[in-house]
């Protein structure tokens, strides 16, 4: 009973995803043919890295953010789990010498935003407060955190190895990128091809009917937002590499940005439907749609108004359509 029902949940999610993000890539391939023919650098080796690496870091929030969001969850601590995860990792990087100094700064970050993520699942789901206040929560009290560890203050000083995997590349494509693309591919196999993704997609569609079936809803939905820490940390250690410092206000807003992601490529707010696939077309939609104004002369401000009004857009369709199936 419970195995037809999560496989009912992730085949119709899965349907209505793929005709989402068949939307989402054509318009990707509209911007960037428009800004191509607007600014003949946009496509330069030099620019395609910047914009790659630009989205690195909001490209494994969003697969994290992309489980929570379909357990009808949301997780706006992880940009502050980014900034304190950051200056923790690189803090321990301090205390040992060479190689070790490094593993250890990774260990510790790792450990931190999974503490952290768990913590939020575990309120989320055995005390049955929601999810956005949980969350809300963590926000500031890791972002306090953040900066009490480091009285405020940037740490710098970090291992050679650690900047140079952030500034390298393989080919086009920055180291960080690649790690973002690795962890986008396990997470579409897990969400997509495992018993725990079809039982994360139930949840979403209709956690009474999921509890009754047999699942596990209160255990997935800890997973989801235990994910989410973990990859919070990687993304902060990421950052932290490519700008070669650790500050503790990093990963501020890059919770948002997620969120936008995952919305923009058909996740839904309401939960039940979303791919990993589809949200890293809302990652390269935001990437293009800010390197590209951005290169055309477009002002920052201006750019802030015009993601708004793609989200607000992607959020009335996906209402839209919900209304419909009603």
């Amino acid at each position: 009973m419970n195995t037809q029902v999560s496989e009912r949940a992730g085949f119709r999610s899965g349907l209505i995803a793929f005709l989402n993000s068949s939307l989402v890539a054509a318009v990707l391939i509209l911007l960037v043919i428009a800004f191509s023919l607007a600014a003949p650098a946009f496509m330069s080796t030099n620019n395609v890295q910047t914009l790659l690496a630009s989205v690195a870091v909001i490209a494994v929030l969003s697969v994290g953010q992309t489980f929570v969001i379909i357990t009808a969850g949301i997780d706006l601590s992880q940009g502050a789990v980014v900034g304190l995860t950051g200056v923790m990792g690189a803090g321990a990087m301090g205390l040992a010498p060479g190689s070790g100094g490094i593993v250890l700064g990774i260990v510790v970050a790792l450990i931190t935003g999974t503490a952290v993520g768990l913590l939020n699942g575990v309120l989320t789901a055995y005390t049955r407060v929601p999810a956005f206040i949980v969350t809300l929560g963590t926000l500031s009290i890791m972002g306090g955190a953040a900066l009490l560890v480091t009285g405020g203050e940037p740490i710098y000083m970090l291992p050679a190895a650690v900047n140079s995997f952030g500034t390298n590349s393989v080919g086009v494509f920055p180291n960080i990128i690649l790690v973002s693309i690795v962890l986008a591919v396990m997470g579409h196999v897990l969400l997509g091809r495992t018993r725990f993704g079809r039982s994360v997609y139930a949840i979403g569609s209709n956690p009474r009917a999921a509890a009754l079936s047999g699942l596990p809803v209160r255990r997935n939905i800890v997973t989801v937002f235990t994910l989410s820490g973990f990859l919070s940390a990687v993304g902060g250690l990421l950052l932290t590499s490519y700008v070669n410092s650790a500050l503790p206000t990093a990963g501020q807003n890059y919770e948002l940005d997620s969120i936008a992601a995952v919305v923009i490529g058909g996740g839904s707010l309401f939960g039940g439907q979303g791919t990993v696939w589809s949200s890293m077309l809302g990652v390269l939609l935001i990437g293009v749609l800010n390197n590209g104004t951005d290169l055309v002369g477009v002002s920052s401000y201006s750019q802030t108004i015009i993601l708004g009004c793609v989200v607000i857009g992607a959020v009335f369709v996906d209402s839209f359509r919900k209304r419909v199936a009603v």
